[in-house]
């Protein structure tokens, strides 16, 4: 093994680390713990239309704060599995399901979703959710 892959490794293993520790902080609802591993040029991409009430682009720290309240506050997490994580380089890919109920309606998201998630000194620097969002839209209207 060169010094190249040495570091390389130690970047992949501080990366899922940290992501697997923001995971935990948003199963726990803490923000502030969330916010501890958003990089200060964090970019934020929710796919999806206006009635998804978190769906849309945050940039910077504050407005990606305001889209971790706007999904805690929007739905009641009944299930949010993490299966399988994938780390290369500077991304971190997570795979899983989740089980959700919209608050205004009491209508249920069901759902897999894949998380693209990029890195830059330990903390997200770009995260993107992929998920059936027909379904979350259904349960919204």
């Amino acid at each position: 093994m060169n010094i190249s892959q040495k570091i390389g490794d130690t970047e992949i293993e501080r990366n899922l680390a940290a992501t697997k520790k923001l995971f935990a902080a948003f199963g726990a609802k803490d923000i502030p713990g969330i916010v501890k591993f958003l990089h200060p040029e964090i970019i934020i991409e929710f796919y999806g239309p206006p009635v998804i009430p978190y769906a849309g682009i945050y940039r910077g720290p504050e407005k990606c704060r305001g889209f971790f309240e706007r999904v805690l506050s929007s739905v009641e997490v009944c299930q949010f599995d993490a299966e399988e994580f994938i780390s290369e380089r500077d991304k971190v890919v997570v795979t899983g399901h989740l089980n959700l109920t919209a608050i205004a309606t009491g209508r249920t998201i069901a759902s897999d979703f894949v998380h693209v998630i990029t890195l830059k000194d330990g903390k997200w620097l770009r995260f993107r959710d992929f998920m059936n969002t027909a379904v979350a839209v259904a349960a919204f209207s």
